[in-house]
């Protein structure tokens, strides 16, 4: 993870933010078997001043937010290390399919620092508080099984069948009304940093923003009319 990946996606994710393109999800995933993302390239960060870590990280940190700020269900398959920043980025995404062969890390202890993009906000609300300090404060790897086990990964899988298994649930998806997953995504994330009484307000008044929509005119008469709906997201 080097500043032009922190650069490419940032302004992927903030132009998404602005113009979904006719686009329905995203699926964040690694090339080739070997890792999803190993972590902060530490051969470009060796021998950086102070002020260049400062500066490369605030790119980091652009990035991550325009990752949670994504209106897209985003949808990250780990086809193999996920360690440092890379186990932050699963974390942040939506939800998580991995190989059995995938291992995850956050080790920045290891090396003098800790998790500053997301880690220890993410990853304990994934896994819960004390688990995620075990693994923070010790750096040490854990498997896909032991992911899904703990919350962080949604379902393991066979190396070959990820992208496919992947592609199904995102199939799936976006078939759905994409203004009704929009608002539903938004309403459990949005929620979930707040009390059940002030998140039950935030939902309906995300679910109100439907009642309008053509898709939800569309989506009741492809049901008396026993067909498939067309959806148009608007």
């Amino acid at each position: 993870m080097n500043t032009r990946m922190g650069l490419d996606l940032t302004e992927l994710f903030e132009t998404l933010a602005i113009d979904l393109a006719g686009l329905r999800i995203v699926i964040i995933t690694g090339s080739g078997d070997k890792a999803f993302c190993a972590g902060g390239d530490l051969k470009e960060r060796n021998g950086m001043t102070d002020q260049s870590w400062q500066s490369q990280h605030a790119i980091f940190e652009r990035m991550l937010r325009a990752m949670l700020g994504c209106p897209l269900p985003l949808l990250a398959a780990v086809n193999g290390a996920a360690y440092g920043g890379g186990c932050e980025i699963a974390a942040a995404s939506d939800f998580v399919y991995a190989a059995t062969h995938a291992r995850f890390a956050l080790t920045e202890v290891t090396l003098g620092i800790m998790p500053g993009m997301g880690g220890t906000q993410n990853l304990a609300r994934a896994v819960g508080e004390r688990r995620a300090k075990e693994l923070i404060l010790s750096g040490l790897p854990f498997t896909a099984v032991e992911a899904e086990a703990w919350g962080l990964v949604n379902r393991v899988v066979e190396a070959p069948d990820l992208l496919e298994t992947t592609m199904g649930i995102a199939r799936r998806i976006a078939a759905n009304g994409p203004v009704a997953v929009r608002q539903a995504k938004q309403a459990i994330y949005r929620g979930m940093q707040m009390s059940l009484w002030d998140g039950l307000a935030f939902e309906i008044e995300a679910y109100n923003r439907l009642v309008p929509t053509e898709d939800r005119r569309e989506g009741v008469l492809a049901f008396n009319e026993r067909r498939k709906p067309i959806f148009r997201g608007v």
